[in-house]
C-alpha cells in the first residue's frame, strides 16, 4: 500500500508533511514524495523533504491514495498546477483516496471534486472563495470525510489528518 504525497517546492507546511508521514510509518504504509521538481522542497519552518517524483510523471495507477500537504506555498505552486490537477482527476476517476491540508483543498475544489461535497479549508479569504467558486459545503472543522475525499484546516489537524487517512486506506 503506497500514497503518492504532494508538496510544494517552496513554503509547504513541515508538520503537515511530517506528522502525517510519522502516522502513516506507524501504519506501514508507504508513500513517495512528489513536486513540481525533484529536489530537495523547503518548508515554511525550514525543514526539507526530497521530492523523488515530479507531478507530471507520477502514475496514480501505481498508488491507493494521494495526499496534497499545505503551507503557505500551496496557493503559487499547487493551486494552478495542471499536472497536479490531471493527478487529483486521475485518482477521484479512479475512486481512490485524495486527501488535502490547510490550504491545498482548493486544488481539490478548483480540479471540481468537491461539489456538493462537505469539506474544510485553512480560512483565509482566498481559500475559502476558490472553494466557494468550486461548489464545496464548507464546515467548520479540523477534519472533514465524504467518501473518499479527507480534508483537514491546517497545522494543528496534521496528525489526526495523518490517522483519517491511515484508517480510511484499511477500510
Amino acid at each position: 500500500m503506497t500514497l503518492l504525497v504532494a508538496i510544494a517546492p517552496e513554503g509547504y507546511r513541515d508538520e503537515e508533511l511530517d506528522e502525517p508521514l510519522s502516522v502513516f510509518k506507524r501504519h506501514g504504509i508507504a508513500y513517495d514524495i512528489a513536486s513540481t521538481r525533484t529536489e530537495t522542497c523547503h518548508g515554511a519552518l525550514g525543514g526539507t523533504a526530497q521530492a523523488t517524483l515530479k507531478f507530471s510523471d507520477a502514475d496514480p495507477v501505481k498508488y491507493e491514495g494521494l495526499v496534497i500537504v499545505g503551507g503557505p506555498g500551496s496557493p503559487a505552486y499547487l493551486w494552478g498546477n495542471r499536472d497536479l490537477a490531471g493527478l487529483v482527476a486521475g485518482f477521484s476517476a479512479a475512486k481512490k483516496l485524495i486527501a488535502a491540508i490547510c490550504l491545498s483543498p482548493v486544488v481539490l475544489a478548483r480540479a471540481g471534486i468537491l461539489k456538493g461535497k462537505n469539506a474544510t479549508v485553512f480560512a483565509s479569504p482566498d481559500a475559502v472563495a476558490e472553494m466557494r467558486k468550486g461548489g464545496a459545503v464548507l464546515v467548520n472543522a479540523p477534519v472533514v470525510a465524504e467518501g473518499s475525499i479527507i480534508t483537514a484546516n491546517g497545522p494543528s489537524a496534521a496528525k489526526a489528518f495523518g490517522e483519517a487517512v491511515a484508517a480510511a486506506l484499511k477500510h
